[in-house]
């Protein structure tokens, strides 16, 4: 997500923090660039004339030129200014009057709302509510089957309906069932098109009246860049949407989408979906992603990975390892398994402050997925005592553990080169990243 866009900025940035006092002209060439990274992302073209009038604004006004550090304080800016046009803040939920509560999905055929819908269920359940799924997709084969395959995967019921009922009818029995399902929350899964017409509209329009949701979410898919945000307009012209969720943020969107919704259509995003699994759905949060963009890391979101995934014991035994230089290959196994939880290492490392510039580096450095079960199967050929200090493990021990394990003893060598490089790292990070960070706040 906002890979291109988060590596132009930062070329940009790197620049004027380089110049030491600025002058209004090298700001705005600066501004040019930052131009030009924005609409490559394909982000809307008044959305970054807006966008970039009002950093000019600021940037080369008293605010900079009287800065100690005018480069810092120009990021700053566009910081604050990006979170802006973002929504400022997480969007959340509204779950007013008495339950059961009703979350309509809509959007066009191929969006994602049945995976979503199957997500948000899960998110909820975690949230302490309880949800139904609904299936009122009547039209696309198999829709069904697909909603009630999710809601056993996630653990919630889902509404018996069939391809013969009206969806109106549907939604409507649904809600006065729910009390039956044990249920204080209904996820909508309405029927798409591969285009806008009238009768979907109609459709829609009939839901609504006869249930009044307490959130009607556009579900968009990523990829589709601008048009995303033309059709979610169209959308909010007959139904006024309360939100949008963006799918497939995890691949080659260019985030033009997740950064145009809030100011062309004036509703919020609300969640992004980050990937295939069902636990791959994240709140979405301007100041994080604003963050993430600049290259200043985003550990909040960070932190909540870690804690829905990481013992708290494990993990102070963990700092208290690295610091007494104590980290051993068993431990980095163990590390490796609680990280595939999370995501992948890539996503993760960039929500690191300071290790933006350094991706390629560690790019190297990370094993591939399909890589993992290779590195298990060689450190469970290794002892007690190898394990514990790589040191011991010369070339006929390298040979051994190569043969054991059904690898070659390159493959031991680079497992072991990584492991060192790893520990060096994290150690370095310890020592000063997180204590400065915690400190000081966001690195401007």
């Amino acid at each position: 997500m906002f890979d291109g866009l988060a590596e132009k900025l930062n070329e940009t940035f790197r620049k004027l923090r380089g110049r030491g006092k600025l002058s209004e002209a090298n700001i705005q060439e600066g501004l040019r660039e930052v131009r030009l990274a924005l609409l490559e992302a394909d982000v809307n073209y008044k959305v970054v004339k807006d966008l970039i009038g009002s950093i000019r604004e600021r940037a080369v006004g008293q605010e900079v030129m009287a800065s100690l550090t005018p480069g810092q304080q120009v990021v700053k800016i566009v910081y604050e200014e990006l979170t802006n046009v973002m929504g400022g803040s997480n969007s959340q939920l509204v779950f007013s009057g008495r339950p059961p509560w009703s979350i309509m999905l809509v959007g066009l055929q191929g969006s994602g709302k049945t995976t979503t819908a199957g997500k948000l269920a899960l998110f909820l359940k975690k949230q302490g509510k309880k949800p139904m799924l609904v299936p009122a997709d009547v039209y696309r084969p198999a829709a069904i089957d697909q909603l009630k395959r999710l809601g056993e995967q996630v653990g919630v019921p889902v509404y018996p309906s069939t391809d013969q009922m009206n969806p109106v009818d549907i939604t409507h029995k649904a809600r006065i069932s729910a009390g039956e399902y044990g249920c204080d929350t209904l996820l909508y899964d309405t029927a798409g098109r591969l285009h806008i017409d009238e009768t979907l509209m109609g459709e829609l329009k009939a839901i609504k009246a006869r249930v009044s949701p307490n959130e009607i979410l556009f579900v968009a898919d990523a990829m589709t860049g601008q048009e995303a945000v033309n059709v979610a307009s169209t959308f909010n012209e007959w139904l006024d949407l309360t939100g949008v969720v963006l799918t497939k943020m995890e691949g080659d969107a260019r985030g033009g989408a997740a950064l145009s919704i809030k100011s062309v259509l004036g509703r919020p995003l609300k969640f992004v979906g980050m990937g295939e699994k069902l636990d791959a759905l994240e709140p979405f949060h301007p100041d994080r992603v604003a963050s993430r963009i600049l290259g200043m890391g985003d550990v909040l979101s960070l932190i909540e990975k870690a804690q829905a995934n990481f013992d708290q014991e494990q993990a102070l035994d963990l700092a208290r390892k690295l610091k007494k230089d104590e980290f051993t290959l068993e431990d980095f196994q163990k590390q490796l398994r609680q990280l595939k939880k999370m995501g992948s290492m890539e996503s993760l490392l960039r929500m690191i402050p300071g290790l933006g510039g350094k991706l390629k580096k560690l790019r190297e450095m990370q094993p591939e997925e399909g890589e993992l079960k290779k590195i298990e199967a060689i450190i469970n050929s290794m002892t007690i005592e190898e394990r514990r200090d790589h040191t011991l493990l010369n070339a006929s021990r390298r040979r051994r553990i190569a043969k054991g394990s059904g690898t070659a003893v390159a493959d031991v060598n680079a497992l072991v080169k990584n492991f060192v490089e790893t520990k060096k790292m994290m150690r370095k990070f310890t020592k000063g990243g997180l204590m400065s960070m915690a400190r000081g706040g966001l690195p401007f």
